[in-house]
């Protein structure tokens, strides 16, 4: 498993390596090309988001946060926060955004199963995250077993998130571009782009899962060279 002082184990990474700097990269260079992009409409990201929080009749209170791609929506508040660049903004990269943000607060309304079990992933999953690698490695150097195997299972529940954000933020996207087509926001010439944007930024959470997978694979690679 090891040669040269370099752990092995690390090759299994790569492929989740490259498709995450491809995700990140795609998502960044579609979110600047389509940010150039004026929406006919000619109204601000906060706008189109307070709008659909109406439309669809929503508890929500919609925010501007500092910062760039910095959005989310936090159901224990009802808040929907955007950044600085995507609340001003007028382009097509801003509204799919924010209606993206919309199709969460829609998911918590509709009580959407995969968005329930993940937000109650929450605490379990930053728990384990924190804790998995520490733990391990403490018990990889000192060969002590128990404590490997209590790090991978801590992982396993922050991969089981991952798991599960996957049909969440897909079905957000989905619903993303149904409450935008329904709104009148869009003209039909610029649906297209709204797909565009949102399936890029749908790929990164796809390499984030990957990652995470991969990730386990490799401790328990490592925990079987101990055996």
């Amino acid at each position: 498993m090891y040669f040269y002082g370099f752990d092995a184990t690390f090759l299994i990474l790569i492929p989740a390596l490259i498709l995450a700097f491809y995700a990140q990269f795609r998502v960044k260079n579609t979110y600047s090309s389509l940010s150039q992009v004026e929406a006919e409409a000619g109204v601000t990201g906060i706008e189109v988001a307070e709008r659909l929080v109406s439309q669809n009749n929503l508890p929500v209170k919609v925010e501007e946060i500092p910062g760039e791609l910095t959005d989310h929506y936090d159901p224990r508040t009802e808040v929907l926060r955007l950044s600085s660049s995507v609340a001003r903004g007028h382009s097509i990269a801003d509204y799919s955004i924010a209606a993206h943000e919309v199709g969460h607060a829609l998911q918590k309304r509709e009580s959407y199963g995969a968005f329930a079990f993940r937000s109650a992933l929450v605490p379990v999953a930053q728990f384990g995250s924190t804790l998995a690698f520490p733990l391990f490695f403490i018990g990889l150097i000192f060969t002590l077993r128990p404590l490997m195997d209590i790090g991978i299972i801590f992982f396993s529940a922050a991969v089981l998130f991952q798991l599960v954000t996957l049909p969440v933020e897909y079905n957000a996207s989905g619903r993303a571009y149904q409450i935008l087509v329904r709104s009148g926001f869009i003209a039909s010439g610029e649906q297209p782009y709204i797909k565009k944007m949102l399936n890029a930024a749908a790929l990164t959470y796809v390499a984030a899962t990957a990652m995470a997978a991969l990730q386990l694979l490799r401790l328990i690679l490592l925990r079987q060279s101990r055996d």
